[in-house]
């Protein structure tokens, strides 16, 4: 029996379709560090720019000649870990495969120097690190490192996500100032800035965000959230001002990184529903389904 999903998409068609995409936005991270960044001792957000960092001074102070790619991955086994027991085997896999293909074409592809001029590597940079965890995001997996920290604080407290965000990459903008020239903190910043832009447009970076479903199967739709993610809903009573038909309005905040199940459940249990996402700015009282 073949499993399919709405559409009629057979399943390993459709994962097969996701693994292709998170591996893209592999080729794309690696691409912007080894094109762009690494050159111009500008850095990544997160994890990337953690090794990045990690890597330039063993190079330049100590000497030891140590890859980015390999600090990545070493830097990514105890998340993954924490991540696979946390979290669940799937996202973690994703990110996984996205960490470990990283790693490879930052191996395979050469170190080039395209432009001399800073900006112009800060920018270029970030644009095409954006694009590849934009499109990661956007088909339900990560980049591994923060994400993993992220959505593990997410399941166990409601915790200002975005801080955690702030203070690494706070430390890799005052590291870059610190060990070389203060412009170099600067222009990270710059590279971040535009990276967080990119991502926006591609999928969403806001910690939160609400969810109004309308829809004839509540009940059906509830059941089938509450199997993946621990989210209280709110279900209401509407009804169709044209059509005068009965129907339900079901009330939740998510995580941006349970948004793509969300869209995934809503699709195979009611195609028809209409969903609106709205960003969430903060939230009091409960989050968690007790």
């Amino acid at each position: 029996m073949i499993v399919t999903i709405e559409g009629g998409t057979p399943l390993f068609i459709f994962e097969a379709k996701r693994i292709i995409v998170v591996i893209f936005g592999a080729l794309l991270n690696a691409l912007s560090l080894n094109f762009f960044l690494e050159g111009a001792n500008v850095y990544a957000s997160g994890f990337t720019g953690a090794a990045q960092l990690i890597s330039s001074v063993f190079n330049d102070f100590l000497g030891i000649g140590v890859s980015t790619g390999i600090l990545l991955a070493l830097l990514n086994i105890p998340v993954a870990i924490l991540g696979w027991f946390k979290v669940g085997r799937g996202f973690t896999v994703y990110s996984i495969i996205s960490v470990l293909f990283t790693t490879i074409f930052l191996e395979l592809t050469p170190m080039l120097v395209i432009s001399e001029d800073i900006i112009l590597n800060a920018v270029f940079g970030g644009v095409i690190a954006g694009t590849g965890v934009g499109l990661t995001l956007k088909v339900g997996a990560s980049t591994g490192g923060m994400d993993i920290v992220a959505m593990v604080l997410s399941r166990m407290k409601d915790k200002p996500i975005g801080t955690y965000f702030l203070m690494l990459n706070a430390v890799i903008i005052a590291m870059a100032g610190v060990l070389y020239q203060p412009e170099n903190a600067l222009y990270t910043l710059l590279t971040l800035y535009v990276t967080t832009r990119v991502i926006d447009a591609l999928h969403t970076r806001h910690e939160k965000v609400t969810a109004m479903i309308i829809t004839h199967k509540a009940d059906e739709l509830q059941a089938e959230i509450h199997k993946t993610m621990v989210r209280g809903i709110t279900i209401l009573p509407a009804k169709g001002a044209y059509t005068k038909t009965d129907k339900h309005m079901m009330y939740l905040v998510v995580t941006r990184y349970e948004l793509y199940d969300l869209e995934r459940i809503i699709n195979e249990v009611d195609p028809n529903a209409f969903t609106n996402i709205v960003q969430t700015t903060g939230i009091f009282g409960f989050f968690r389904r007790d």
